[in-house]
């Protein structure tokens, strides 16, 4: 058995490193969900998490994963047989999918090459085409992680604008919320899916639904069966401060202080931290001589970095390699790209030694594992990282 000293380096794009405020703030006696001081609780975190989706409508939160989140979106507003539309832009694009079919919905499908985000394109060009609106709703993924790329939600609300269709926005944003650009309702998103374990510094737990006043609408008009997910009964229950069910208790302690501490930083800071380390890891994989996985700039993650292999390497021998090695998690490649392609996390509680650590593992095991590269990749981050403005401490004074 390997021995490794130090803390391990979680560096997957989810779930994410936990910070010791958010373990320390979970770490309480079992409350009453009943009781008035549970009540202060929801309260606060309901208040708090329209802070951070920067919405003004409910936020259901779900003891559930961001897959309980998804199903909660279909269940809500969609029933057996109604026509959405759906982009091809990775694996959790697919599993949406797989699920929207066993809901029996009609699936027109954009496809894509899970290399770019969805082409807004053929998106347009569908509702155009769709004069009858059939189609009911728009169901895309806004980061990515099996590919480090990212489709814009104003991007596509615009392409149906333009198309004037009715059709719901509905957009997974479980690894974009607290470290993407997020707004719900100035960009005028129906449906909003997140999760707890990503952006939002927490362990895996609670699933986010944010439903407008329109989707409200067509969960009360939809006559689709659901209990547990469903939005009216949880909405009437959080007016008391509590939900129709146990919450997860302790993990909205946790969201209380994650809410803290990025209100703390300032939600600019926080999506110019990660964009600034997505810049660096960039970087580094190009002075490697790899080729990221998202070959568009302008889809960059500022989450992720998923990175290309070259032939005839496997990427999971190497993550191994790494791991034994260095005692670091990379993120495995997914689906289509397994084995293929590594992911490097730098989303959520992180900073700027932190990535750097993660880089000379990489650029380490990539040594290693004989992978073919140049050497360098850490340096040039380095470059990227000392480009920011550093804030300058007063010079002591002379005695």
């Amino acid at each position: 058995m390997t021995v490794h000293t130090g803390r391990h380096f979680l560096q997957i794009p989810g779930p994410t490193n936990v910070p010791d405020r958010v373990l320390r703030a979970m770490d309480m006696p079992t409350l009453d969900h009943r009781g008035p001081e549970f009540a202060e609780l929801g309260f606060n975190v309901l208040a708090g998490s329209q802070r951070i989706f920067k919405t003004k409508q409910p936020v259901i939160i779900y003891p559930a994963s961001g897959t309980g989140a998804w199903e909660a979106a279909i269940v809500n507003t969609l029933s057996p047989g109604d026509r959405v539309l759906m982009a091809e832009t990775g694996q959790f694009a697919a599993l949406w999918r797989n699920m929207a079919e066993k809901f029996k919905l009609d699936i027109e499908l954009v496809p894509g090459d899970w290399r770019h985000g969805a082409d807004l394109v053929q998106i347009e060009a569908r509702l155009q085409a769709d004069k009858a609106h059939a189609i009911k709703a728009v169901m895309v993924v806004h980061n990515e992680t099996s590919t480090g790329c990212v489709t814009y939600p104003q991007e596509v609300r615009q392409a149906m604008d333009r198309a004037s269709h009715p059709a719901l926005l509905m957009v997974d944003t479980v690894s974009g919320i607290g470290s993407l650009e997020y707004e719900h309702d100035a960009w005028g998103i129906d449906v909003t899916v997140a999760g707890s374990q990503k952006g939002l510094m927490l362990p895996p737990g609670l699933g986010f639904n944010v439903i407008s006043d329109k989707a409200l609408a067509a969960s009360k008009a939809n006559s689709a069966f659901r209990s547990y997910w469903d939005w009216q009964e949880v909405i009437n229950a959080n007016k008391l401060g509590s939900w129709p069910y146990t919450p997860a208790t302790n993990v909205l302690y946790g969201l209380k202080e994650a809410i803290a501490m990025l209100e703390e930083e300032g939600l600019d800071n926080v999506f110019a931290r990660h964009k600034r380390h997505a810049a660096a890891a960039r970087a580094a994989t190009k002075a490697w001589g790899l080729e990221t996985v998202c070959q568009d700039a302008h889809n960059h993650s500022p989450a992720l970095t998923a990175v290309m292999m070259p032939e005839g390497h496997d990427a999971d021998a190497f993550r191994k390699i790494v791991l034994e090695n260095f005692d670091m998690s990379l993120g495995t490649g997914l689906a289509k790209w397994k084995g293929k392609i590594f992911r490097i996390g730098h989303i959520g509680h992180f900073n700027d030694l932190m990535l750097m650590g993660t880089l000379a593992g990489v650029e380490m095991g990539l040594d290693l594992a004989k992978v073919p590269h140049r050497a360098g990749g850490v340096l040039a981050a380095m470059e990227v990282l000392k480009g920011r403005d550093i804030v300058q401490m007063p010079k002591a004074a002379v005695a």
